[in-house]
């Protein structure tokens, strides 16, 4: 981890959004040094229900038996697998044998939703998760994930606006919470462009979170460009500074 640039973080986030949450980080590794390993699941669990002690300060590294659900280990990049019958899960469900949770219509469309997604395979044996003040120059974070309220989020999504020419710095795929803030931001890190993702809409992940929270994950070179821009960008304008008062409430 780059020192300066962790320090200059945590300055400017201080000044323009107060006392707001700090981000956490993740990165894979095959090291087993620098933070707490998960212990095995021993049922269903929600990988987002895990990053709660992150929030609070606990380094925690992840591998596949730490991940109580197949789809959070699919979005982790710990395995390829799926069940035989996702399509009829996120859909109407199996009379008699298996619930849907109908998020979507059909299972035809669940299918090609399934089917049009690129496999991501994490690149080691295991994710460490540290919150942003925590990190030292071993770690090497890959995305930042932030848990975000309203106001936090406008002045993020507008700075990761604020070097393009488009409108598209920032997107919301249709994903399970995991896959908001793992998948589809780790793959944003080696796009020409790389943009931020806007999260946790998923109904079966948002028990874990805030009512009032969704979340904004970005990779770290996407992040450095916005940390650089920050002493230039509208935070230092008036509509900022008069939206800044109501953070500090």
């Amino acid at each position: 981890m780059d020192l300066e640039l962790k320090q200059k973080f945590l300055a400017s986030w201080k000044k323009f959004f107060g006392e707001a949450e700090l981000p956490i980080t993740f990165y894979y590794t095959n090291e087993t040094t620098g933070a707490e390993a998960v212990k095995p699941s021993k049922g269903w669990s929600c990988f987002i229900a895990h990053l709660q002690p992150v929030r609070k300060g606990q380094a925690l590294r992840f591998d596949v038996d730490a991940i109580g659900c197949l789809g959070g280990k699919r979005y982790l990049g710990f395995t390829r697998s799926l069940s035989p019958t996702i399509h009829f899960f996120l859909s109407c469900g199996i009379p008699g044998k298996l619930e849907g949770e109908r998020y979507k219509k059909t299972p035809e469309i669940a299918q090609q939703l399934i089917s049009s997604q690129t496999e991501f395979i994490a690149p080691a044996k295991y994710m460490v998760c540290k919150r942003w003040d925590l990190l030292e120059e071993a770690d090497h974070p890959e995305v930042a994930i932030f848990f975000v309220t309203p106001d936090i989020l406008s002045g993020l999504f507008t700075l990761a606006n604020f070097d393009r020419a488009d409108s598209n710095g920032v997107f919301s795929p249709f994903s399970a919470g995991c896959g908001a803030i793992v998948k589809f931001p780790y793959d944003e890190k080696d796009a020409p462009e790389p943009r931020a993702v806007i999260g946790l809409f998923d109904p079966s992940a948002r028990p874990y979170i805030g009512p009032n929270e969704l979340t904004f994950a970005v990779p770290m070179n996407k992040l450095t460009a916005m940390i650089n821009d920050m002493e230039e960008s509208f935070l230092i304008a008036p509509a900022w500074t008069k939206l800044s008062q109501r953070l500090k409430k």
